[in-house]
């Protein structure tokens, strides 16, 4: 999705670790800018910048402005980035120039809204197994996520990615026949049901016969002990 966004980005001619160890103590990071045939770029740019539109709605599906000084000014998406696994700061990114009159793959999220009735009257579980799809668009059609409506659901039915919504420019990556939800009935429910019924636990069976058997044993002591009576 298309956002009227610039980010200013700066020409970098040093590289190496060390390079990169001293822009990030300047708050900066390295990253590259390639695609649409042209040579790649090493840039430097504002980690605060990028982070904004990473947790944006839109994501990395973004499209926006890259403004190289002294260079170009072009759309781009961010098709690779690494965050420190400890700090969380941001580490290095590849930026790719978009051209908007040719299709692109791009990975949309999926949600769900509503209460599925397998779940609410049924008992079931709602199962979420696929959470985002692949599909090929023009970069303005590139839609924020897909939503689909579980209200329907019951045991043993489900979503499959053929039936997601898709622009008339675009086209499923994803196999169609892939499952984006659906609704199982819990296994332990099922073994009840097949049982007809919950079957005692086997510890209280075993404790049931040995308190029987205590018990006749403990009346044959008790006659053999008692005393012969006298006639």
């Amino acid at each position: 999705m298309r956002k009227d966004i610039t980010i200013e980005a700066q020409p970098r001619e040093t590289r190496g670790k060390n390079a990169a160890r001293r822009l990030r103590v300047e708050g900066l990071a390295p990253a590259v800018l390639y695609g649409a045939g042209k040579e790649p770029v090493s840039v430097t740019i504002s980690p605060k910048e990028i982070n904004k539109i990473l947790q944006s709605s839109t994501g990395h599906n973004t499209i926006f402005n890259l403004a190289v000084k002294n260079g170009e000014t072009t759309p781009v998406m961010i098709i690779d980035w690494l965050h420190d696994p400890i700090k969380e700061n941001l580490l290095h990114l590849d930026f790719q120039r978009i051209d908007p009159t040719k299709p692109i793959r791009v990975k949309v999220p999926v949600h769900t809204t509503g209460e599925a009735k397998g779940v609410k009257i049924q008992g079931g579980l709602l199962e979420i197994v696929t959470r985002e799809v692949e599909i090929n668009t023009l970069p303005d059609d590139i839609p924020a996520d897909f939503t689909v409506d579980v209200a329907d659901l019951g045991i043993g039915q489900g979503i499959r990615a053929s039936a997601l919504p898709l622009g008339a420019n675009a086209k499923l990556l994803t196999d169609a026949d892939a499952v984006i939800v659906h609704v199982v009935a819990l296994k332990a429910e099922a073994a009840v049901e097949g049982e007809g019924g919950p079957a005692e636990p086997e510890v209280v069976k075993k404790g049931k016969k040995e308190d029987a058997a205590t018990k006749t044993a403990a009346k044959t002591a008790t006659k053999a002990a008692a005393p012969a009576k006298k006639k």
